[in-house]
């Protein structure tokens, strides 16, 4: 019998000795380059710095989806080719645009090196970031306004302060910055553009005058209107674009009467509260963007009706054993909800609609009619040195209440999506020296000082000179209609 011959374990040695020389060659030429690159730029730092985003010597740039400007709780998002980075206290979070200040460099300055290479389609794809335009600091602009208390035949003269005889002007050179991005000057010509054959209408009160005027004289610098108004509503027309620029009252925003109700006697005004301004109603298929303002009306007498039944009173409550259900502050922001929601509802209506947030007072020491003033303010506060105001705040919040169960509503739908909360409140509480305070008359012989016993004169620390703060709403309102109608973010 012939035996196979034992299996011995055989270890592969390469054929050639050159081969054997290339491989230790390389082998000794990768731990010389890998010992170079850890001695100029350790990995534990290069490491650190991508996962946590704190690499100084590299920036990484990240594109992030879009987010609603009108909802103060909303933070931008990641897309879907960017994921989320960790932060350094190790939880998922994302990484949040770059604040700007007004002294820093621009992330897309030329200046900037070493960059991350984005590839050119991606970056097209991406969809910019809107970045909330409400939160930020104030600069000073020593360029100016960009219209004179002479270059606009429409101001109401209790706003035109110059014309009235203020001695200072540098509240009018003060621009609004956001904190993620910038806020473009006013173009006329970009605004009768994108509203081409449209009609923007400002609802609401005396407020809405103030900025509807002011938008009245950054569009007269470039083309003088046609005036086509009645005695229902102001409208102006431009002719190059066929825009109608339209200014509805509405004190209340919802239907009211003087006839009697229930035990309310005739003359005192009564507002339903879960019905809208009918007026508004009957004119909405007419507009394509409305701005809202309300609000300072409620502090007037008026008697509140819910579901036909009396349910309060501001200055008006004659049965003092019962308290009133529903109290001046709770009726506006039933007021914002009603006529969204019926704005919303409105078969005719698919435009864009624009709650500007409560407008704040600066009337210091008392209210207008107790001694309040704001004379001899000529420079906004300082960043952090804004002093609350109790009512301002409670107003605030109820106002942006009822928009938010507005938009929640599911009955809406999408028509949500067309309703934009413009939160101006806070920014503006800083402009107390954006008031016309006691040079509300050209009249030489007005009181604008003090009197010996120290009681300020009449003046109004309510509405805006013009040129003034107020023109940074409708830098922000040509912003929301832009975002809107073209469909993109910030601009950087």
């Amino acid at each position: 019998m012939t035996l196979s011959p034992p299996r011995v374990s055989r270890t592969v040695y390469p054929r050639k000795v050159p081969s054997i020389a290339f491989a230790i060659g390389g082998l000794t030429s990768f731990i010389i380059f890998a010992s170079l690159l850890l001695f100029s730029h350790p990995l534990g730092s290069s490491l650190t710095g991508y996962i946590y985003g704190t690499e100084t010597t590299q920036h990484l740039e990240f594109h992030h989806s879009t987010t609603d400007a009108s909802d103060p709780n909303s933070s931008p998002k990641t897309t879907s080719n960017s994921p989320p980075l960790l932060t350094q206290d190790g939880a998922d979070k994302e990484v949040l645009p770059i604040s700007l200040d007004p002294n820093d460099k621009e992330p897309n300055s030329e200046k900037s090196t070493n960059h991350v290479p984005v590839d050119e389609e991606t970056t097209q794809d991406s969809v910019e970031t809107e970045c909330d335009l409400f939160h930020g600091n104030w600069f000073y602009d020593p360029v100016g306004p960009l219209y004179t208390n002479n270059s606009c035949p429409l101001l109401t003269q209790m706003q035109n302060c110059q014309g009235n005889g203020r001695p200072d002007k540098g509240y009018e050179n003060w621009r609004w910055k956001p904190s993620q991005c910038d806020l473009p000057r006013f173009d006329a010509k970009k605004f009768l553009e994108l509203m081409r054959g449209k009609t923007l209408a400002f609802i609401g009160d005396s407020v809405a005058r103030n900025q509807m005027e002011s938008m009245m004289c950054l569009l007269w610098q470039i083309e003088t209107p046609v005036n086509r108004g009645n005695r229902k509503m102001q409208r102006w027309y431009f002719r190059s674009s066929s825009v109608m620029i339209a200014r509805m009252w509405s004190s209340w925003l919802v239907h009211q009467f003087n006839e009697p109700f229930s035990f309310a006697p005739q003359g005192v005004t009564k507002l339903k509260l879960d019905q809208p301004d009918e007026r508004i109603m009957e004119a909405l298929p007419k507009f394509d963007v409305v701005v809202l303002s309300s609000g300072h009306w409620f502090a007037k007498q008026s008697v509140y009706i819910l579901n036909d039944e009396i349910v309060g009173g501001q200055l008006w409550w004659p049965d003092k054993s019962k308290p009133a259900k529903v109290s001046n502050v709770q009726a506006f922001g039933i007021s914002v909800e009603t006529i969204l929601k019926a704005m919303a509802k409105h078969q005719n209506y698919k435009g864009l609609t624009i709650l500007r947030t409560w407008s704040p007072d600066h009337y210091e020491g008392g209210a207008w009619n107790t001694g309040g003033s704001c004379t001899g303010k000529e420079e906004p506060l300082s960043p952090g040195k804004l002093v609350k105001n109790g009512f301002t705040d409670v107003m605030h919040e109820q106002q942006a209440g009822g928009f938010q169960r507005a938009v929640a509503d599911d009955k809406l739908g999408n028509r949500s999506k067309k309703m934009k909360l413009m939160d101006i409140t806070e920014a503006f509480g800083y402009r107390h020296d954006g008031h016309p305070g006691p040079y509300r008359s050209p009249d030489p012989k007005k009181i604008t000082k003090r009197g010996p016993d120290g009681q300020p004169p009449p003046q109004d620390c309510l509405h805006w000179c013009m040129p003034g703060p107020v023109d940074t709403w409708n830098e922000m309102v040509l912003e929301i209609i832009r975002r809107d109608m073209e469909g993109g973010g910030s601009r950087p």
